[in-house]
């Protein structure tokens, strides 16, 4: 109907339909101009123009020491017959307690409480807070910078031999670090970590992992450890319990509990250099996709992830520019 109407007034009136036409290219310059501004839209301009306006937001980040750690020494072997083999690694004297059979809502009700009603600073509060909603408790004290490994396992008189299909009212195995020391719960803003621990039974054979840590401050807050995903030859330790060989078969039953992460699922070659130039010490975290690749000169540059291609939302570095020169100073 445009196309009649417009072929219509210029048989009738070309100099009308010329000024038609011109008053029609003014407001929409006048519209395209109100909404961008004097300057030209994003996606005509090039890389060094959008260096200023197009710079992805950093993220005010605070440095928390963290003096738990936490790994499964051989996660093949372990079972719910033969047990688990844990290695701790703390900053100072620790008390590690494994909890077998966790209710899972339980749990999640004692976080919450940590965060309104009393803070969890022993094992004796957690189990407060959990109503005793376990199985089995084993408990071990770890001395500082110990990494002797614990063994843990249920006893046979438990008679427990799986905990039934997924979706699960219990946890296999969560286990807590707390700080044995009062004195040193008044030093660290961290002072207790939560692992939950999937074991494989008869009904559910996926490989021993760890399946979420949480770290519990003593403000009244607790986040989830999350893990990062390098670009380098030293890959950061997983948080999450995923190893870098885990089939597609492990994928499916982790997708099909309700227990897959969202760690992308695309695996890059390692390199120890920035991705993009190939030439920076990979120093920035971007944000939601959690992939760390970029340097301290590339990450101006980018609104997506060179890796997943995901939009950036935030990013935040590693290291400061004044530790950065610290270290090379250190290195010299």
């Amino acid at each position: 109907m445009a196309a009649v109407f417009l072929v219509t007034l210029y048989e009738y009136s070309p100099l009308f339909y010329i000024a038609l036409v011109s008053v029609c290219f003014l407001v929409t310059s006048a519209l395209v101009l109100g909404w961008f501004g004097l300057g030209v839209p994003v996606i005509l301009r090039n890389s060094e123009e959008t260096e200023s306006s197009t710079r992805v937001l950093k993220k005010r980040m605070r440095q928390v020491k963290n003096p738990f750690g936490l790994e499964i020494t051989n996660p093949a072997a372990a079972s719910l017959t033969r047990g688990v083999t844990l290695t701790p690694d703390c900053l100072e004297d620790c008390v590690l307690t494994c909890y077998w059979g966790c209710n899972v809502q339980k749990l999640h009700e004692a976080l919450q409480k940590h965060v309104y009603c009393f803070r969890i600073k022993t094992p004796q509060a957690l189990e407060d807070a959990l109503y005793n909603e376990y199985l089995y408790k084993q408990q071990y004290f770890i001395k500082k910078n110990d990494k002797a490994e614990k063994y843990c396992q249920l006893p046979e008189d438990a008679q427990v031999v799986d905990f039934g299909p997924v979706p699960r009212a219990r946890y296999p195995l969560v286990a807590l670090l707390t700080l044995a020391d009062e004195e040193d719960r008044e030093i660290y803003d961290i002072i207790a970590m939560v692992a939950v621990i999937h074991i494989p039974d008869e009904s559910y054979r996926l490989s021993c992992r760890i399946l979420y840590q949480y770290l519990l401050l003593a403000q009244g807050q607790y986040h989830d450890l999350k893990q990062l995903f390098m670009s380098a030859n030293s890959p950061v330790p997983s948080s999450s319990g995923t190893f870098p060989g885990e089939s597609s078969t492990d994928r499916g039953l982790l997708e099909k509990a309700g227990l897959a992460g969202d760690e992308p699922e695309l695996q890059e070659e390692n390199s120890k250099d920035c991705v993009v130039c190939q030439n920076g010490p990979v120093n920035w975290v971007l944000l939601p996709c959690r992939h760390t690749c970029l340097c301290d000169g590339c990450i101006r540059y980018f609104q997506q992830c060179p890796m997943c291609r995901q939009f950036v939302q935030e990013s935040f570095p590693l290291c400061s520019k004044k530790e950065q020169d610290e270290d090379e100073s250190t290195r010299v």
